[in-house]
């Protein structure tokens, strides 16, 4: 006989979250500008603004802590970390950083050059706000079924699109850096990229001598999709997925605050040598000793370890499938998000959620304020605030494709009640959309791909 399965865990310690009015939602949300990166935390009933660094930490994570080295050169805790990442990476030159943003900036100083471009699946907004300070300029080739929120079936909506690569490479491979493939594709839904397209996509970057470079903060939930959906990898074990994704690139950078199941930490690990040592310096410049680089000793033993829980068939298979939980109970309420969904959250698409809405009045934004005015749930907006931009020769406003609401599950945080609370909250607001009008941006920061985390919005009420 066939039981249904559960979470491959039980609890241990618990937090009290605290449950809050409309009226004191309300307030709080007119105090922040209506932007949620600016609420507190104690004033959240159910957080899904982000995925990163929220992880509930496993009994063998805190132990590890426990036998955290701090010695400023030659930790043991760093050697523990090495093994662990040559591991599941397969590459023999590992630096520590203290968070994602910090290997995105390593890249952007190793890697990207001013006044060429960076070409990537989808460029996570990290690198995006490096790459402009740098003034490198990045372009998006996901395949067309991933620039669209239309609910077409297709297996690795995050793939790079070959033809579109190769076409730009041949009129303009000088002008181009380096190629960054983000695993899973963030900005649409969490979507994975197949190894036949890694694959494919090193060889044209090889074939013009051009450095390609992983962005792996999500590299477990990827590993699963490819072993859930490409043929000929049924039978594959997850390290052996990823070891292959990373021999296909030159270096990877990973935010370890996602699939390191860690609250903070990053990542830069290369098989060039040269590179290596340029990383070193920068290291010893920006965040610290090579073998600390901006992490403690008891963090970086957590992170060891963290990397092997985060590569356990079982907890993707609970992972995956509490994301799909969620998605699947919107579906039912007719609620519209990408499909399939992704590794680590659900997005909504605002257009279709808000149709009489125009884009320029930022209808995902405005359906954040309205899940956590209606339930105190947090979550973030992923379209025309993070991603318009202005025609630098015309100044005129460009709206990205697409235009969503992103719903992150943090891992081994919450459970299905939780996913429960937030659909029939969507729900009711899905009945009542017709009631809600848009929002008007007040204040944007000087980086305009990283606006979003601290904008100022108004309610138009008219």
């Amino acid at each position: 006989m066939k039981y249904m399965t559960a979470e491959p865990f039980r609890i241990k310690t618990v937090e009290p979250i605290k449950q809050t009015t409309k009226d004191y939602r309300q307030k709080c949300l007119a105090e922040a500008q209506y932007n949620v990166f600016k609420l507190r935390a104690e004033d959240v009933y159910i957080d899904c603004i982000t995925d990163s660094g929220t992880t509930a930490m496993s009994q063998n994570q805190w132990a590890a802590i426990m036998r955290g080295d701090e010695s400023y050169a030659g930790s043991q805790s760093f050697y523990r970390l090495k093994e662990s990442v040559e591991d599941i990476f397969g590459m023999p030159y590992v630096q520590p950083v203290h968070q994602g943003r910090a290997a995105d900036h390593m890249i952007a100083k190793l890697y990207a050059k001013p006044g060429k471009y960076a070409i990537g699946n989808m460029h996570f907004d990290t690198f995006r706000g490096n790459a402009e300070v740098v003034g490198c300029i990045p372009l998006d080739f996901v395949i067309p079924e991933g620039r669209s929120a239309n609910q077409e079936y297709h297996p690795f909506k995050g793939n790079m699109d070959i033809p579109r690569l190769r076409s730009y490479l041949e009129a303009h491979a000088s002008e181009v850096c380096c190629i960054i493939m983000t695993v899973t594709c963030n900005n649409n839904g969490g979507q994975p990229v197949s190894l036949e397209n890694i694959r494919e996509t090193s060889k044209v970057a090889a074939e013009f001598n051009i450095p390609m470079i992983m962005d792996s903060a999500r590299l477990a939930e990827n590993a699963y999709f490819i072993k859930m959906r490409e043929p000929g990898y049924e039978d594959v074990d997850i390290k052996t997925i990823t070891r292959e994704m990373f021999s296909y690139v030159e270096s990877a950078v990973m935010s370890s605050k996602k699939d390191g199941l860690v609250n903070i930490g990053g990542l830069f690990v290369t098989r060039n040598e040269d590179i290596f040592h340029q990383a070193n310096q920068h290291s010893i410049v920006y965040e610290g000793f090579t073998t600390y680089g901006g992490m403690s000793g008891r963090d970086m033993d957590a992170l060891a370890v963290g990397l092997q829980e985060g590569v356990d068939a079982a907890y993707l298979e609970y992972r995956i499938n509490q994301v799909k939980y969620l998605g699947d109970r919107l579906k039912e309420k007719g609620v519209p998000i990408i499909e399939p969904t992704g590794g680590h959250g659900v997005y909504v698409d605002g257009r279709k959620f808000f149709p009489h809405i125009p884009q320029h009045e930022f209808p995902s934004q405005r359906l954040v304020v309205a899940l956590y005015e209606e339930a105190g749930v947090r979550a973030v907006e992923i379209g025309a605030c993070a991603f318009g931009k202005k025609d630098p020769e015309t100044g005129e406003d460009i709206w990205p494709e697409l235009e969503t609401m992103r719903i992150a599950i943090s891992r081994r945080v919450y459970t299905d009640n939780h996913m429960d609370v937030i659909a029939e909250a969507l729900g009711d607001i899905y009945k009542n959309r017709d009631q809600y009008k848009g929002m008007r941006l007040v204040f944007e920061g000087p980086i305009t791909s990283l606006r979003h985390f601290t904008a100022g919005f108004e309610l138009i009420d008219a």
